[in-house]
């Protein structure tokens, strides 16, 4: 069964930045980051196929970049201009295919990082 653990969460102010990451056990295709705040459902936040097509949450454009190491098995979440709103658990996963990494319907998850951004 595939593993990842994500990591760089932390306390920032607005206006920072962090760079999470998510080490897979193995090889993967497409890859996600979701976050779920408090009280709120999980979302995409960004998305990334093996050939390096990426897709983002509006909320996130201009401000986070995703990319991927494959040669490491690790996909990364440049996190800049963060805002409060940005405050939740972070959490990869991966699938063959894009379009359920998009939808985000996986039946597990790991136990993710956490980013709070507050002043």
């Amino acid at each position: 069964q595939v593993q990842l653990v994500e990591s760089g969460g932390g306390l920032v102010q607005p206006g920072g930045s962090l760079r999470l990451s998510c080490a897979v056990s193995r090889s993967f295709y497409a890859m996600g980051w979701y976050r779920q705040a408090s009280g709120k459902q999980r979302e995409l936040v960004a998305a990334i196929t093996y050939g390096g097509t990426t897709n983002y949450a509006d909320s996130v454009k201009g401000r986070f970049t995703i990319s991927r190491d494959n040669a490491k098995n690790t996909v990364y979440l440049q996190m800049n201009s963060l805002k409060p709103e940005d405050t939740a658990v972070y959490y990869c996963n991966t699938d063959p295919s894009m379009r359920r990494v998009v939808t985000g319907t996986f039946d597990s998850w790991g136990q993710g990082t956490q980013v709070t951004v507050s002043s």
